[in-house]
């Protein structure tokens, strides 16, 4: 079995008005800090070791869990402002001036939340399975098998290997991977989701959906930040087109898609992806 340096790092707390936030932070200081947010339904312990040791081979990297979320304290939130708050009041905590953010999936909906409420905190974006919000143009209507698994009460190693990775041979065998990568930090029986917090970060994904397409555009528009936009072209919880639409009304954009891969492609393809994100953060 492999050893992850992110395997290896303590648990931190800083306090902050709403929570007491928990996070680790590992790689080098001295640059600009990457943080990333996290998925529905996930804590710190669910990101990938594999990636996060490739992303802090040079880079200062922060996981945390959002307010009410995990090893984090506080009311659960229920609005992606409300996410977005949490994260703005976790990062002036650190008393950090500015941050680049990688969100993925729910992480990148309240990451570009942040970007729009405070461009100043924020110098570059990478939104990974992302959707903005609305209804995009072009893109398939609701898949209700989706929205059936991943709001079940209890998910299953197979609902999230189908959920995340292409329902083919190879795919499952990149989502078992992945699950036996994370399975030390999730041996600790580290607290979970409790009901009320997923309850409120699904509340979260809806109310987002039901935004305006008008009011999503403009908000892209309004970005400053350059924005790496990142895919996977067989997501069947947040199709490729997405992304695709989301960059077009981006005036920095830059678009990356995997093939064969789905809605946890950064894991499948953590290597390739890190140097891509190391190379956008760098530019």
């Amino acid at each position: 079995m492999s050893t992850y340096l992110s395997d290896t790092v303590q648990n931190l707390t800083v306090d902050a008005p709403s929570a007491r936030f928990t996070y680790r932070r590992f790689g080098p200081r001295g640059g600009i800090p990457l943080v990333l947010l996290n998925r529905v339904r996930a804590t710190i312990d669910w990101w990938d070791p594999l990636l996060l040791d490739y992303l802090a081979a040079d880079h200062d990297v922060i996981v945390f869990d959002n307010v009410g979320v995990g090893y984090t304290t506080g009311r659960p939130r229920e609005s992606v402002d409300e996410f977005a708050g949490g994260a703005i009041e976790f990062i002036e905590a650190l008393e950090l001036t500015q941050v680049d953010l990688l969100g993925w999936t729910l992480g990148g909906t309240v990451a570009h939340r942040v970007a729009l409420r405070r461009p100043d905190l924020v110098r570059r974006l990478v939104l990974a399975a992302s959707n903005p919000g609305g209804q995009i143009p072009g893109a398939p209507g609701p898949n209700e098998k989706v929205f059936a698994t991943m709001t079940k009460p209890e998910v299953t190693v197979e609902d999230l290997v189908w959920l995340f990775f292409p329902d083919t041979d190879t795919g499952r065998t990149a989502g078992h991977e992945y699950l036996a990568r994370i399975d030390t930090r999730l041996a600790t029986d580290g607290p979970g989701v409790s009901e009320a917090a997923g309850r409120g970060q699904l509340t979260a994904i809806v109310e987002n959906m039901a935004l305006p397409f008008d009011q999503v555009r403009a908000d892209l528009d309004n970005l400053d930040q350059p924005v790496l936009y990142a895919t996977g072209l067989h997501d069947i919880m947040t199709p490729a087109v997405v992304s695709y639409v989301a960059a077009e009304h981006t005036r920095n954009a830059t678009l990356l898609g995997y093939g064969h891969a789905g809605h946890a492609f950064l894991f499948q393809h953590a290597e390739a992806f890190a140097v891509q994100v190391a190379n956008f953060l760098d530019a």
